[in-house]
């Protein structure tokens, strides 16, 4: 109620003033090049500032619903959402409330038991850092490996937010409804699409279960990289709304920005690397790309992943496809990737010229990195997102599809780890690394293999 007060507020203030409202189509040159070439509302009168205060007041109620939404409308470029709303969505990020003790004390008690504390040695109340749908503790257990029962494990526990569960689909459909009566968001960005998506993903992330299972997962995964470690799993401490697991020392990996070079490279390529084999080798990947759900201890240099709510795992022709169409954007292969963005689903193939050419150059700039021969510079090549983010306002205008289900979560750990290598001034064999994923990469072997399953039963 009060945005809308403060949106006829604002429309009465620029009537008095003789000024029509930008949002006015009807009222508005739409022959001017001003109009012709309008993406995003520049002038909205929903977007004033005190309008924009409301809204970040009623972001932070819907703080789960708000960043996830977020998320999936700036997978493609952080552009599309005005400045106004995005110093909203930063307030919801660093204003995470905290559960009083009484709260704590019960909500942990309804997942793990009365005497759930019997099993610590320590429990540190105040928490560790406060996310979108729960906060996190540290805590001292007996090491569940031990058999005598000597040896103490630091741990890490996350508490989920009483309620958050149940309530994050009408928070996201309530955040629906305030976005359609603004005009803040352009057209081409489906914006339904991505709610469903959003709604799919957050529900997993409430999850704590599935986390536990895919984090598990993905230390089997991993337990042959020698650079990378997941943290194990304490199954007794663990339920739908509690998951505990080993405290991982380290730093967020973007504050390695001012160490060396050597380690910053090492950071990078090892990032870049453990991504494409998620994608490409396991088709399963933690696609959340927060600087702190990646660490680095540089003692050890070693490097830990974390946090695996949104883990997801992608389907094998997808895969197949995908891996066609990043190998067309290294080698500027035009058709190549025109070709295989339709079989994905980026393109219906009956765009106009002008949004194919700045779909294939938005594909070329960012397979830039593996179109360099030896390394490529990161911190020296900033300009790819503000290149890739002036063809998304072309893209956004003309596109006649939303992107496939898939590309929401991929996009953002994909760009997330670009965003990571620009961000410590990485340098990172990028080429290299692509050629030996793709000459070892076997196209469509798991369809073959059910073929020959299913004639073999049938006879």
């Amino acid at each position: 109620a009060g945005l809308a007060a403060g949106t006829i507020s604002e429309s009465a203030r620029r009537a008095w003033r003789g000024r029509k409202p930008s949002n006015d189509s009807k009222g508005g040159d739409s022959s001017s090049p001003a109009a012709a070439e309008s993406i995003i509302p520049g002038d909205s009168i929903f977007m004033t500032e005190a309008n924009a205060e409301r809204l970040a007041v009623a972001l932070c109620r819907m703080r789960g619903a708000a960043l996830k939404l977020g998320q999936m409308l700036s997978i493609q470029d952080e552009s599309v959402i005005p400045p106004q709303v995005q110093r909203a969505l930063e307030r919801v990020r660093q204003g995470a409330d905290v559960m009083p003790a009484d709260q704590l004390e019960k909500t942990v008690e309804s997942h793990l038991g009365v005497g759930w504390k019997d099993s610590l040695t320590r429990f540190d109340p105040e928490p560790l850092a406060a996310a979108s749908i729960g906060q996190v503790h540290l805590a001292t257990v007996r090491d569940p490996d031990d058999p005598e029962g000597a040896r103490s494990l630091d741990v890490c526990m996350k508490i989920q937010y009483p309620g958050v569960a149940r309530s994050i689909h009408s928070d996201i459909d309530n955040l629906m409804r305030l976005v359609s009566l603004t005009d803040i968001l352009p057209k081409g960005l489906y914006v339904e699409h991505a709610v469903a998506v959003a709604k799919e993903e957050l529900t997993l992330e409430c999850d704590y279960e599935y986390e536990r299972e895919s984090q598990t997962r993905m230390a089997r995964l991993l337990e042959d990289d020698p650079h990378w470690h997941v943290p194990r799993v304490i199954p007794a401490l663990c339920s739908e709304g509690v998951i505990t697991t080993e405290y991982a020392p380290g730093v967020a990996i973007d504050k390695a920005a001012d160490l060396p070079q050597d380690e910053r490279d090492y950071i990078g390529t090892q990032l870049l690397r453990v991504t494409l084999r998620e994608l490409f080798e396991f088709r399963f990947m933690q696609t959340d790309p927060n600087f702190a759900n990646f660490l680095y201890d540089s003692p050890t240099r070693r490097l830990t992943l974390i946090d695996f709510g949104a883990a997801k795992e992608f389907p094998k022709k997808f895969v197949d496809d995908y891996l066609r169409m990043v190998v067309a954007c290294a080698e500027r292969d035009r058709k190549g990737l025109i070709d295989t963005s339709i079989s994905l689903g980026f393109l219906t193939g009956d765009e106009s010229p002008v949004l194919m050419d700045a779909h294939a150059e938005a594909g070329f700039q960012v397979g830039r990195p593996f179109a360099a021969e030896g390394v490529y510079d990161f911190g020296a090549e900033r300009d790819m997102t503000r290149r890739v983010a002036g063809l998304g306002k072309v893209m956004l205008k003309h596109r006649l599809t939303p992107p496939p289900r898939e590309a929401y979560s991929l996009h953002r750990k994909l760009s997330g780890a670009f965003l990571a290598c620009m961000r410590i001034g990485a340098r990172v064999p990028a080429r290299t690394m692509l050629r030996e994923m793709y000459e070892k990469y076997e196209f469509g072997e798991e369809e073959a293999e059910s073929e020959e399953e299913e004639a073999a039963n049938t006879a």
